[in-house]
């Protein structure tokens, strides 16, 4: 019995081990973002909002597709999409966001630990603050995540929060 309980605790560390090393391929770091989600977050005045967001692989599995709906509270109506891929040949993910508001975003994404980000360049304003701009992905389960949209004008040393979604999974 006790070497099949050792056994079990070996095979249950190999699946393991796998399963942390898939998450660390490159080409797999924003999988865990696929399929139709369920969206609550309040906004500056407290007012709840709700929203959807489609996850979807296309063309042949090389780009991950958002879309992007608010359907309650201040943002109603506000839809956004998004195409991220793994830019070859630099292995670089990128991500392009556009939206029914006429907004146009360029990002570069990274991985540290368990987060995920996709960050624009810094850019200066036209009083001359450096500004940049992330999205991060964290608190990541197979039926829900937290995504939070954040600024810094100080090179990074202090983010400010702007927006916080919580993802369920739409069952």
């Amino acid at each position: 019995m006790v070497k099949r309980i050792g056994i079990l605790a070996l095979i249950l560390l190999a699946f393991g081990a796998n399963a942390h090393a898939q998450s660390d391929n490159k080409t797999e770091w924003y999988r865990f973002w696929v399929g139709s989600w369920d969206l609550t977050w309040q906004d500056t005045s407290g007012q709840e909002g709700k929203g959807t967001n489609v996850i979807r692989e296309v063309l042949d599995g090389t780009v991950i597709e958002e879309n992007f709906e608010a359907i309650a509270g201040s943002q109603t109506g506000y839809k956004g999409k998004s195409l991220s891929i793994l830019s070859q040949p630099n292995g670089v993910w990128r991500q392009v966001w556009v939206d029914n508001q006429g907004g146009y975003i360029e990002f570069t994404g990274r991985k540290d630990g368990d987060r995920y980000y996709f960050e624009t360049e810094v850019t200066t304003t036209p009083a001359g603050a450096q500004v940049q701009s992330r999205m991060v992905f964290y608190d990541i389960t197979e039926n829900s995540l937290t995504w939070d949209w954040e600024r810094t004008q100080d090179g990074g040393d202090t983010w400010i929060l702007n927006w916080r979604i919580h993802y369920t999974k739409q069952q």
